[in-house]
């Protein structure tokens, strides 16, 4: 089962208190166009890189889930996708003005009001979906989770708590296909067991902490829930946020014994990465575009066309290439010779040459040609030597009769190596 992507019509903003610095916290979340995912921008940093919520980019923390890219990262990022999760919107820039999201009451309630609020709609590009085949099992200790092919449509979670003594240890099953998240997820509050408080606070954790954003249990007073078994109930919000990372929505059946972020996040890192492999295997699997096809769109010639082979097209959305590169380029005699390592501005020039070819199919009976007027957000993050397959992937994110701007980015297996924004006119041909 499949269904469209989903962003939001207009901007929402939230303000609050982080739960473990304290420091009063400002959320603006925006519409994104079809394919750009969930990303996250640090507003108070003068240069902070783009930080897609993907599980390549976790970093090691303790009891919260926090992301990282270049010099940015932002932390308690859960509450927020596990509502995005529930609620399916797929497609957001986050605009953060510090280094982690407001607690706010503890839950992603406050999370699902402000995507509401900017009133969620359908996008024309079909969600991905990962459907599980084979069982997968982390363990640490005596805690567990396990990854099940589906046993209907979607994903359903059966989470098996251990508390102290007064807390009802019952297992709690949700169902996206049938349970109602908002209702039955979203609302359940984050929770802290009394003999961990002080070590929390020692560690500097647990500022913004207070009676009601936080439960205490196994105190000399027992919680008033807000829902039956609302401690487990917020052990699979924060599971649905973790596992958001994969990207996709994941249909699977899952056992989760004990499990904390450590558990989800390793997941959630491994299916993102059976993801990739799948990509990978079906996008070779295509027909695609031979040498021929893409000299007829595009003007280059050796040595400067960079494509060997365009494996997929999507209409005038995305378009996936091939570079081989071998120690025959010419840019090697002079570039690093000893040590030969092909040159960034290259790898650019064949990400914009896959542009051209995706959006020249376009213009192809205008008399009009594309060419490159801008490029934003450079990243490079690895070399490319002789003997690696670039993999080249551009998708557009606007497109006007003589505009254009593509998100393009360069991979060796599932390494990227480069990426950037890409701008286009549409002029004459001479």
């Amino acid at each position: 089962m499949t269904r469209k992507e989903r962003t939001l019509k207009r901007a929402a903003e939230l303000k609050g208190v982080a739960l473990h610095s304290g420091e009063t916290v400002e959320v603006r979340v925006e519409p994104a166009p079809a394919g750009t995912g969930v990303v996250f921008q640090r507003a108070d940093l003068p240069d902070s890189p783009d930080i897609p919520a993907l599980a390549g980019n976790l970093s090691m923390s303790q009891r919260r889930t926090v992301l990282r890219q270049g010099n940015g990262d932002v932390g308690m990022v859960e509450h927020l996708l596990a509502a995005c999760h529930g609620m399916q919107v797929d497609n957001l820039i986050v605009r953060v003005s510090g280094a982690e999201l407001p607690g706010t009451d503890g839950s992603a309630r406050p999370y699902v009001e402000m995507l509401q609020s900017g009133g969620i709609i359908e996008q024309k590009r079909e969600r991905k979906v990962l459907r599980v085949f084979d069982p997968h099992v982390l363990r640490d200790g005596d805690t567990e989770l396990v990854v099940l092919p589906p046993s209907g449509e979607g994903l359903r979670v059966r989470y098996m708590p251990e508390y102290p003594e007064g807390v009802d240890p019952k297992p709690v099953v949700f169902d996206t296909a049938i349970d109602n998240f908002e209702k039955e997820i979203a609302g359940a509050r984050t929770f802290v067991r009394a003999e961990e408080v002080e070590k929390l606070l020692e560690a500097g954790l647990g500022k913004g902490a207070n009676a009601e954003n936080t439960m205490v249990l196994g105190g000399e007073e027992a919680p008033e829930m807000r829902v039956p078994f609302e401690p487990t109930r917020h052990k699979i919000l924060d599971l649905l946020g973790d596992l958001a990372l994969v990207g996709a929505d994941l249909h699977a059946d899952i056992i989760a014994l004990k499990s904390g972020h450590g558990l989800n996040q390793g997941m959630a890192k491994h299916l993102r990465g059976q993801l990739e492999d799948f990509e990978l295997e079906e996008d070779v699997n295509e027909e695609g575009y031979g040498i021929t096809d893409v000299m007829r769109l595009l003007p280059h010639r050796y040595p400067f066309l960079l494509i060997d082979r365009v494996i997929k097209v999507e209409g005038w959305r995305r378009a996936v290439g091939l570079k081989n590169v071998t120690i025959n380029e010419p840019f090697f005699g002079g570039h690093f010779p000893d040590q030969p390592l092909m040159p960034g501005v290259l790898q650019l020039e064949a990400l914009a040459q896959l542009c051209g070819f995706l959006l020249q199919r376009k213009m192809e009976h205008t008399g009009k040609l594309v060419v490159l007027a801008s490029i934003d957000k450079v990243r490079f993050r690895g070399g490319v030597v002789p003997g690696d397959q670039l993999r080249l992937e551009v998708e557009t994110l606007r497109m006007s009769r003589n505009r254009a701007t593509v998100k393009a980015h360069g991979k060796v297996g599932r390494r990227i190596v480069s990426e950037a924004v890409l701008s286009f006119a549409m002029v004459a041909a001479s």
